[in-house]
């Protein structure tokens, strides 16, 4: 979570410092969607991989479940989460999303948003392997992830190394086919597919996501701050560039 040097600090933390608060590449309407798909209730026990900022977390606790677990590696993020969100049966965590030490078959719901993006193909698999042990058998996983359409694998190549340059993490966005092979291939059936364009630093999509008067807050904070404004219009140029190759989207899986 280091912003200090904005020009190694990574993508997504980059546009936090700077006030945005919604990081997901389909912005909030994916993110509502994928809670009011999960369906939660006072029944379920929720975990949450890589909560960030606590958006969705906030959102899932209005739902008011009957225990919520946020697991993240970054111990900056777990310390502001339990500042920033009480409530009973309410913990954040810090760990690894793909070993998170809970007790197998004992959750109803799990999600994470962009986060298996940024990992390689083989810890994407680890990841949702781990949702699936914690998972009781017809519990629900969700994942809200940067996906690629219309591309070839040399196209794919220079997505991914343009996106890892520009972002600093080395993301690797999937098609929806793929996602949905590695799901499947872990013990998922696919329930629902929810697909947006990846419109993250779009002004409209960013009025959308925060409203107007934190957009004019987020456009001042970037005039303000040389350095971040770089990262930010070099982000913004590769999300443009690639725009008709990527997408966003939303999956609901079942454990069969």
């Amino acid at each position: 979570m280091n912003t200090d040097d904005f020009s190694k600090a990574q993508g997504h933390w980059v546009l936090a410092k700077m006030g945005k608060r919604v990081l997901r590449p389909g912005g909030k309407e994916l993110t509502e969607q994928l809670v009011a798909a999960l369906n939660i209730s006072s029944k379920d026990d929720v975990v949450e991989f890589a909560p960030g900022l606590g958006y969705t977390a906030s959102l899932t606790l209005e739902k008011k479940p009957h225990s919520y677990i946020g697991v993240d590696a970054d111990e900056e993020a777990v310390k502001m989460l339990n500042e920033k969100i009480k409530g009973t049966n309410v913990t954040f965590s810090l760990g690894s999303a793909a070993q998170t030490n809970l007790e197998a078959n004992s959750k109803d719901k799990v999600y994470g948003e962009a986060m298996l993006t940024m990992h390689a193909d083989h810890r994407k698999s680890e990841i949702i392997q781990e949702a699936h042990r914690i998972l009781k058998k017809g519990g629900l996983y969700a994942i809200h992830e940067l996906g690629l359409t219309e591309v070839n694998e040399t196209k794919k190549a220079e997505i991914q190394k343009d996106l890892a340059m520009a972002i600093k993490v080395n993301a690797r966005p999937l098609t929806q086919d793929e996602w949905k092979v590695l799901l499947e291939k872990e013990g998922f059936s696919i329930k629902k597919t929810v697909v947006n364009q990846m419109h993250l630093l779009e002004p409209k999509r960013i009025i959308n996501d925060e409203g107007f008067f934190r957009t004019l807050k987020i456009g001042f904070n970037i005039l303000t701050h040389p350095k971040a404004r770089k990262r930010v219009l070099e982000m913004r140029s590769v999300f443009s560039k690639h725009q008709k190759h990527m997408n966003a989207f939303v999956l609901i899986a079942e454990k069969k």
